[in-house]
């Protein structure tokens, strides 16, 4: 797994440069005509799935001590809030679209689209990922012999929420 986020990291890290870059040589970002991105929706966005990670992680610190019972829960709050997550994310790309930020609406539209829906693919990923552990977490099976698969999928969660923060600084507020 850490081959894995590493890969993904250099992969949104080029994307993060490519920004950049596009950024520092527009004669204004965001275009003439363009107006900032809204910050309602993705800062809620960003504390939920804040909030995900953070679930996850204390179900998973519950069955490393040996408190299984607790963890679907907390599993499930983890889902519900990345699914909300995407969600949130769907409705500000609706209300951008609908207010004329679309992928043709120029280079700012398209990168935005761009990095954001890559990220969301990677959220919906780490989704899948999540729902893997449902059936042990539901059949309730030794978790604590299940440490490796719940610590791999935890990391790849803390990834996608640890990108999100950056692309929300470097997209949203900078």
């Amino acid at each position: 797994m850490s081959v894995f986020v590493a890969s993904w990291a250099m992969l949104f890290a080029a994307l993060f440069m490519s920004y950049a870059v596009l950024r520092i040589r527009a004669p204004m970002w965001p275009p003439e005509g363009t107006g900032r991105l809204p910050l309602g929706l993705p800062a809620i966005a960003s504390v939920v799935l804040a909030l995900s990670s953070a679930s996850l992680q204390r179900g998973k610190s519950l069955v490393r001590l040996g408190n299984s019972s607790p963890y679907l829960g907390h599993l499930s709050d983890a889902i519900l809030l990345g699914l909300a997550f995407l969600l949130l994310q769907s409705t500000a790309w609706w209300s951008l679209w609908h207010q004329g930020l679309t992928i043709r609406s120029g280079l700012y539209g398209a990168v935005f689209y761009l990095l954001t829906c890559f990220h969301a693919l990677h959220v919906l990923v780490g989704l899948l990922f999540l729902g893997w552990l449902v059936p042990g977490a539901l059949g309730g099976r030794d978790l604590g012999g299940r440490l490796g698969r719940l610590g791999v999928v935890t990391i790849y969660w803390h990834f996608v929420g640890i990108v999100w923060g950056v692309m929300f600084i470097f997209v949203y507020l900078v």
